[in-house]
Order: structure tokens, then C-alpha cells, then sequence
């Protein structure tokens, strides 16, 4: 199993608007079809001018990853309204496999 994880800013005016945005319509659309695709975790940790979150996608394999971000699974995949709200985030992410 691999988790493939990111990290964004936003302010903390915008903080709810994200989580909504995210779990609502985000991740439905990103991961419709996604053969392997088996979860999303959204944590958040408010910060004294900003709000953080790390997503968390669950897949079965990096075959699965690299259904959902392509052929360059390494870049971040961050819509273009994710891209609104947001301060600030990672170009890059981090697969983890998963050892328990």
C-alpha cells in the first residue's frame, strides 16, 4: 500500500472554504476511477496566521499513483480552485509505503 502525501497553506479566513471544497467536489473528481485508489485523509493544524493541511491519498499500489497523477506522479496534481484559496504548497509530493 501507498500513501502519497502534500502539503498546503491557506489563511485561515479560507481554511473552511478548502476543507469543503476538498471534500466535496475534490476528491469525487480526482479520484473517480482511479482502479486502486482506497482513501483520502485531510488533516489540518491551525498555525498562528494560517491554516495547514496534508492530504493523505491512500492507493493499492504506485501503479494506482500513477494512474491518478500521471506520468510525472511525483508533481503535485492542485486544481485550479485549490490553487485560489491557497497561501502557499508543495510543488512536489512524498509516497510512503506503507510497513503496518
Amino acid at each position: 500500500m501507498i500513501v502519497r502525501m502534500w502539503k498546503g497553506w491557506t489563511s485561515i479566513e479560507n481554511a473552511n472554504e478548502y476543507e469543503e471544497l476538498f471534500t466535496n467536489i475534490i476528491i469525487p473528481r480526482v479520484t473517480n476511477g482511479v482502479e486502486g485508489y482506497i482513501k483520502t485523509n485531510l488533516l489540518k493544524c491551525e498555525l498562528d496566521s494560517e491554516v495547514e493541511f496534508t492530504t493523505m491519498f491512500w492507493f493499492s499500489s504506485m501503479e494506482a499513483v500513477k494512474q491518478f497523477a500521471g506520468e510525472h506522479f511525483q508533481n503535485a496534481v492542485v486544481p485550479k480552485e485549490v490553487r485560489e484559496l491557497m497561501t502557499r504548497f508543495e510543488d512536489t509530493v512524498h509516497h510512503y509505503e506503507v510497513a503496518l
